[in-house]
């Protein structure tokens, strides 16, 4: 495991049954894994997202005070929000990502998965030069609709 996901872990696992928000210190965090504080920012703001069920508010100075929410969307929800933040253009590699969270979140299962990376896969879309990362974009956002 890399150390990105080491925390990511260990951040997630101090969300309990009841508790829907942890109030946690940048400073002791790098401290805690030795690291630093940037590779915490890193952690949160690449995986404690909106679009990936989290709220985070950020506060600088004393260490750093973080505190993250979970927000409780529904399967419909968390997709809408996916197909409106797209954008025009998305690489494969964003895709995977996407993908990645879906099956983490159970918004979609393993045969869904394979289906949707491979129809934006690149080698689809190797005719498409130019205008792959916005083909790619429309039928990824029409295969979440139709979800």
């Amino acid at each position: 495991m890399r150390m990105s996901d080491i925390i990511e872990e260990f951040i997630k696992e101090l969300f309990d049954d009841e508790s829907q928000q942890i109030e946690i210190q940048r400073n002791e965090l790098a401290e805690h894994f030795n690291c630093v504080p940037s590779q915490i920012n890193y952690v949160i703001s690449t995986r404690f997202k909106p679009s990936q069920g989290y709220y985070v508010e950020s506060k600088r100075g004393g260490g750093g005070h973080i505190t993250i929410k979970k927000v409780n969307n529904t399967k419909e929800d968390y997709i809408m929000h996916i197909i409106n933040n797209i954008g025009d253009e998305i690489t494969a590699g964003e895709v995977d990502i996407l993908i990645s969270d879906f099956l983490t979140y159970n918004i979609i299962e393993e045969k869904e998965a394979k289906l949707i990376k491979v129809a934006t896969s690149d080698n689809v879309l190797a005719p498409a030069k130019n205008t792959k990362d916005y083909l790619r974009a429309r039928i990824l956002k029409n295969m979440l609709i139709n979800l």
